[in-house]
């Protein structure tokens, strides 16, 4: 472990500048990933992931998440020509039970965008929405990753709102514009220009969805990120520090969301 603290902290010095051909493949993973979501998002589809399991396996997640306990998942999309080249594709999807609730007590919290830096602390910073139209809205985040080394990220992303039927809703969050921060110590202060610093953060997308039934609602969030890819020789080493991020931010953030909803109505 120490050895690999000091990896990646002499990893932090090294610029990793974001590729044309890094963007057109993620791009391309993208597309193919919200390609499924045209069968799930139909009446009748498997809505939440776990529908799409056997009866056995789909009983048994609904048992753990009615027991409370937080299902993370990692996925993988198989588009033509799956690499990234000098990148890293971060894959999650995570699923709670907010026993109690109801879709109208839980999406006002969700959509408050103004206050997601108070909400989900520490990963977000600052927060604000940046405009609002119909189901349209647009939203400033201002995120801090702290792992072996501290970094920033000023973020605005496009979220768009739709449902399938008045107990299924869904959001998804499309970032349109990520950079690092200079100095860690100012977080107001100068932005490196979008894809060039570290290579921590270059894309975060999240698709929610919620589903109100069995006496409460069901709360299911895709993240999908691209980041920098590991040096040659030590991906081996490094890959299951990198990739625990991703992981720890989605089971941090809906863990956070129970929290504040059954809070503000109990």
């Amino acid at each position: 472990m120490l050895v690999a603290c000091m990896l990646v902290g002499s990893m932090a010095s090294f610029a990793a500048e974001l590729k044309p051909k890094t963007t057109d493949a993620f791009d391309k993973y993208v597309a193919a990933t919200e390609a499924r979501f045209g069968n799930e998002l139909r009446p009748g589809g498997a809505f939440l992931y776990i529908d799409a399991f056997s009866a056995d396996a789909k009983k048994n997640a609904y048992d753990q998440l009615k027991r409370g306990e937080i299902l993370i998942e990692r996925l993988e999309t198989k588009p033509p020509g799956n690499d990234v080249p000098d990148g890293m594709v971060h894959h999650w999807v995570g699923l709670i039970f907010i026993p109690g609730a109801t879709m109208a007590q839980t999406l006002p919290i969700v959509k408050d965008y103004d206050r997601r830096a108070e909400l989900y602390k520490p990963d977000v910073i600052a927060s604000r929405t940046i405009s609002h139209q119909g189901n349209d809205y647009k939203m400033f985040l201002r995120l801090y990753q702290k792992k072996f080394t501290t970094a920033i990220f000023n973020t605005e992303y496009a979220v768009h709102w739709g449902q399938v039927d008045p107990t299924k809703v869904y959001s998804n969050s499309i970032s349109t514009h990520i950079a690092e921060v200079k100095d860690t110590d100012h977080p107001d202060g100068e932005e490196l220009p979008v894809g060039q610093g570290r290579g921590y953060l270059w894309r975060l997308n999240t698709y929610w969805r919620f589903q109100e039934k069995d006496g409460g609602v069901y709360l299911q969030c895709e993240a999908l990120s691209l980041t920098r890819d590991m040096p040659t020789g030590l991906g081996w080493l490094l890959k299951p520090l990198v990739t625990s991020i991703p992981k720890a931010s989605l089971t941090r953030a809906l863990g956070r969301t129970r929290e504040v909803v059954l809070q503000a109505h109990h």
